[in-house]
């Protein structure tokens, strides 16, 4: 009964952020506000999408896609770490772990693949915009987005079912607000190194080859713009850039500082690294609806108008 219930434990304790439980309350209300206006933010962007007939262009529709990306992401983590912060709530299902690790990784892996296909519609944007609706017809973006959630589904999907082999008969504690792959094979007494080497690939499969593939496109996006004759064409060029660019820097910058701070900051506090772990699932998905709102001139216009004609009526 023991051996059955090690490889079918049924929960696990997160135990929130160590050492600022007496914060606890107060570190809610930020994370809450920003949950919030992540939620707003990306159905607004959603809904301008889907009943603007002008939006229906291939960036716009990778740009709902992120949004609902963004969502799941944001959803899979901000709500059970309230509830850990305000209401106590620390325990989590053996099967609520899973599911919660599965979207968590397969949000971050969609997110990055959509960022690189919105570097692909700015690359032909650019650099062939005589054959830009030729090329990125409504075939082939639906392609694009049914080949992004194979992938990630493919490669995330393999961690759940490398989690359920393992044996957990000792401690059931997660030092953290959320399960993620690595952090919840460390408590299995068994050999982790097939999780460890997985977890380190897909990474490197996925999110290290959509970098150099963004920094492939924008070297041939620069390359063409500083070749266009007039300067005022070269800087409606960048314009257009300007919010994937940001949104970018958002996406990958805190990402490779979390990796890195875990690698090699041994002399960082945990909870400083869980806290900024969770400001990093939280603040994108609510940043980038504003990023694109504020430097997406169409977006801008039509969010205008959707909500004068609410005060009109």
């Amino acid at each position: 009964m023991r051996n059955l219930s090690c490889y079918n434990p049924s929960s696990f304790i997160l135990v929130g952020i160590p050492g600022l439980d007496k914060f606890h309350i107060w570190i809610g209300i930020p994370f809450c506000v920003i949950y919030v206006l992540a939620i707003v933010g990306n159905f607004i962007l959603l809904y301008l999408i889907a009943t603007e007939h002008s939006l229906h262009e291939p960036m716009f529709f990778f740009l709902a896609m992120l949004a609902t990306t963004d969502l799941i992401l944001s959803t899979a983590t901000v709500p059970k770490l309230l509830s850990n912060l305000w209401l106590g709530f620390q325990e989590i299902t053996f099967s609520g772990c899973l599911t919660q690790m599965f979207f968590l990784h397969f949000s971050f892996v969609v997110d990055s693949a959509i960022l690189l296909a919105m570097a692909f519609d700015r690359y032909v944007a650019i650099c062939f915009p005589l054959r830009y609706t030729t090329i990125l017809t409504r075939q082939v973006i639906i392609k694009l987005m049914v080949s992004i959630v194979v992938r990630s589904f493919s490669v995330i999907l393999p961690d759940v079912f490398l989690l359920k082999r393992l044996p957990f008969c000792g401690t059931r504690i997660i030092p953290h607000t959320y399960c993620e792959h690595i952090g919840v094979a460390r408590l299995s007494s068994a050999d982790i190194s097939i999780n460890i080497w997985y977890g380190f690939s897909v990474p490197l499969m996925t999110v290290i080859s959509d970098v150099i593939f963004i920094a492939v496109s924008y070297t041939f996006i620069l390359h063409a713009v500083f070749h266009l004759s007039s300067q005022g064409a070269r800087q409606k060029a960048l314009s257009t850039c300007g919010s994937h660019v940001s949104v970018i820097l958002m996406f990958y910058t805190p990402a490779f500082f979390s990796i890195l701070a875990h690698r090699f900051g041994h002399s960082v506090p945990r909870n400083v690294l869980i806290l900024f772990a969770n400001l990093y699932v939280a603040i994108p998905p609510a940043l980038n609806p504003v990023v694109y709102g504020v430097k997406t001139k169409q977006i801008q216009d039509k969010f205008v108008l959707l909500f004068s004609l609410k005060r009109t009526h």
